[in-house]
């Protein structure tokens, strides 16, 4: 293994043509770079350098080693600039999370805005359900993320927290021929015989079931489908209806109606979901995802 002080001084040596002009440059004695090059010759398996009358040059052995010296020696400089930049909060790799329905225009919009005011920030955004976030926060997977007590509450994890960022209300999604497509608002129980579109049920406490529960029902059928286009599709063809976020709004098919519910507690929270120790640039996007809100 190669010292990284032993390569910046082979790339000195072998730029100055000389041990001394190469001790100077990096405020070495002339005997103690004489030194190190021995000892990094020795760990090279023998010499690195033509000694000359007036100075030295790489040998072909050195022309090799000098070559991914300048390589690695460079990889770290960039390595450095790249973290002084990060922990700056000007630039470098954000990690960032949202489920579904937040990527269809909350998230969008708070990062275009992040990229127009920190055009160094490159992010790479992934999708998934909020536990499966949560989880990738905890594990230093992610630096922040949205996400949403809907269906099943929101999880806890070491390390990780979270502040509320908005209330989003659910509608009811119909085909446009539904006999209550028209109303203005509905009472869950006028749906006790529709069949509903929904991606979890029945195997932990959804928000759906506690609301057909406070009606005095238990949904006829569920059709487990976990894409929003694939409950579109169901709804459109009049085989269910769906709970959709006021956020998924724009994205709805004009095949489909939406409709309030009458039930108050019908809505969801969003909150933003940070490490302990978040990065500058993760909390300038936390700060415009709540812009986006307002």
């Amino acid at each position: 293994m190669f010292e990284n002080d032993a390569l910046r001084l082979l790339v000195a040596v072998a730029e100055t043509g000389s041990f001394t002009k190469a001790a100077v440059r990096l405020n070495y004695t002339q005997s103690a770079v004489s030194r190190r090059i021995a000892t990094l010759e020795q760990q090279a398996g023998g010499p690195l350098f033509e000694r000359l009358p007036r100075g030295v040059r790489l040998n072909p052995a050195g022309r090799a080693l000098h070559r991914h010296a300048v390589e690695v020696l460079g990889r770290l400089t960039r390595a450095e600039r790249e973290l002084a930049v990060l922990r700056a909060g000007h630039g470098g790799l954000l990690h960032v999370g949202a489920f579904a329905t937040a990527n269809i225009s909350l998230m969008p919009a708070a990062l275009r805005a992040l990229q127009e005011a920190t055009p160094d920030v490159e992010v790479v955004a992934v999708e998934g359900p909020t536990d499966t976030l949560i989880q990738r926060l905890a594990d230093g997977a992610l630096d922040i993320a949205v996400v949403s007590d809907y269906p099943y509450g929101l999880p806890s994890a070491d390390g990780v927290t979270t502040t509320v960022l908005c209330e989003d209300e659910l509608f009811v999604a119909l085909p446009r021929e539904h006999r209550l497509a028209g109303a203005g608002a509905i009472d869950l129980r006028e749906l006790r015989e529709e069949a509903w579109l929904q991606s979890a049920y029945g195997d932990r406490p959804t928000m759906l079931a506690d609301a057909c529960a406070r009606a005095g029902f238990a949904p006829r059928r569920i059709i487990r489908i976990a894409e929003w286009t694939g409950k579109f599709g169901y709804v459109a063809a009049g085989l269910g209806v769906a709970l959709v976020p006021s956020l998924a709004t724009w994205a709805v098919p004009e095949e489909l109606v939406l409709c309030r519910l009458t039930d108050p507690a019908l809505r969801r929270t969003l909150h933003l979901a940070l490490p302990a120790n978040p990065l500058p640039t993760a909390l300038q996007l936390r700060n415009l995802l709540r812009e986006a809100m307002n």
